[in-house]
Order: C-alpha cells, then structure tokens, then sequence
C-alpha cells in the first residue's frame, strides 16, 4: 500500500485526524511539555459529572475515592486496576456527610455512550521515577482507559508492545496505567494488537474484521473497529475479565460470538456457542 514506510510522525498524524475527524473524538493537544498530566483528568471529569447534575460535594467525594484506587502503594497494579474498574463499572459510593444516605455517581454512562466526553492527547509525558511518554492516549470523560503506541513500519509492533511493558512497571509509569482498560500498538505494515495491563506480548491480539477490506491501512481500519465510541463502551461493560491475577480481553471471534449468544437469551431461546 501506498504510504508504507513513512515516519512514525506522519502516522501518528494520521492516527490523529483519524480519531478526530472519523470517529469524533476531542483532540486534546500536544501534552510533552504540559505540567500535572494524570490518568484523572480533574477538569475534564468534574465538568463531565456537573453536566451529569451532581453537586460539587459528590464530584468532590467522588475524585478522592478514584484517585485512592488508582493510586494504592499497598497494591499491585493487577489490583488496583480491578478496583478502580468496579468503581468505573457500577459507579462510585459517595456521602457528603454524615448520617446522609450513600449516593452513587456513575462516572461513565454506559447507556449512551454518545453522551460521554471521548478525547486524545499525544506526547502525554508522565513522570515517575523515569519519564515516560505514550504516542496517544485515549480518556473518556477525563480518565485515561486507553493508551497507544506507534512504531515506524519498518520497525515491529512488538516494539511497541514492549514498550507499553516496561510502562507499566512500578519504577516506570505505572500508577498511570492503573485506569488504562486498553493497551494498543500498531505501526501501517502490520496493523494494530491489543491487550490489557500485565498481558505478555505473546498474547497480544489482532483485531480481524472484514479482512477482505483493503482500502486502507489495516491500522486505521481497526482502530475504527476497536475505538468506535459505543464499541470502546460496549466492550469495557461486557468484555472485560478479571480471572485469577490475569486481566483478560476478548478475541474477534468471542466477542461476536457472544452477541449472537445475547439475541438467543434476549429471544428466550437456547444454543451452543461451539469454541475452541
């Protein structure tokens, strides 16, 4: 295909008004030289809960309780994620004061997902004991749940892979990580894999859809698959497994599967999802 071997800065340039222009998210800016770059947004939350209609006390109560399950030295990052992922699933107990009842603030809307504030930053440094800088991540409402990394196609996605590994380690960036549900790499000759926090690049995964669609990249082509808004929610709320200190993401084939699996059960009907 026409454009293969290009720099890694004119991909990721892409990748950008990709995600800008097809699938509608903010672009946030260029975040090397910003200061306080969090994996909570602050701002970018409390305006998202204040249009929701909670008051600034359970948005208030509400930002502690994340950033203490984001950011728990008693914890490994396996189990911080975990926790901070209920909080994103079922929402966040608050009470604003006591003897008042307990209060749950849904930081994500997972019934609309349209009605959430979907954006990228890239170049998004974040400082640890060792400086670190994902190509592009990915918030929904403020929280970071995606990160990608880009390679130069004449280099490998497992590059990047290893990269996002060495990321995650605690003497590296890997409180950031804690909120991250999607780790990406992808470069244009090879397309894009996926895991989650702690997946070894082994079993990282390839998205395939429509493989007989070569109109494009097969980078941008999957994104578009993965990253689409009520795909991203969709599979964050049903597709997400935490099973024995291993946090595991569906393959092509068990998500559709699945579906197919939930018309049965919507129709009252029975069946057999034949899996190997």
């Amino acid at each position: 295909m026409a454009g293969v071997g290009q720099p890694e800065r004119a991909t990721q340039d892409r990748v950008i008004a990709l995600f800008r222009d097809e699938l509608g998210y903010r672009y946030l800016g260029n975040w090397e030289y910003r200061d306080g770059n969090s994996n909570i947004e602050e701002t970018l939350l409390t305006d998202y809960l204040s249009r929701c209609g909670y008051s600034p006390a359970q948005i208030a109560r509400a930002l502690d309780i994340l950033h203490s399950e984001a950011d728990n030295h008693a914890r490994s990052l396996y189990d911080n994620n975990k926790a901070f992922y209920s909080r994103l699933r079922y929402g966040v107990q608050v009470r604003t004061e006591a003897g008042r009842n307990t209060e749950t603030v849904h930081v994500i809307n997972w019934a609309e997902p349209e009605k959430n504030d979907f954006a990228i930053a890239e170049e998004v440094t974040v400082y640890g004991n060792h400086e670190k800088r994902p190509d592009i991540v990915l918030y929904v409402n403020g929280i970071a749940i995606g990160v990608l990394e880009l390679k130069n196609s004449r280099g490998s996605i497992g590059d990047g892979i290893r990269q996002s590994l060495v990321n995650q380690r605690a003497e590296f960036i890997g409180a950031f990580v804690s909120t991250v549900q999607f780790i990406f790499a992808g470069n244009d000759s090879e397309g894009l894999q996926y895991g989650a926090i702690g997946t070894p690049e082994k079993y990282f995964l390839k998205w395939k859809e429509e493989e007989e669609d070569n109109s494009r990249f097969k980078l941008d082509k999957y994104l578009l698959k993965l990253c689409n808004k009520s795909r991203l929610i969709e599979l964050m709320y049903d597709f997400v497994l935490f099973d024995g200190g291993v946090k595991k993401l569906p393959r092509v084939h068990q998500y559709f599967g699945i579906k197919a699996a939930q018309e049965f059960v919507r129709r009252k009907e029975g069946g057999i999802i034949w899996h190997t």
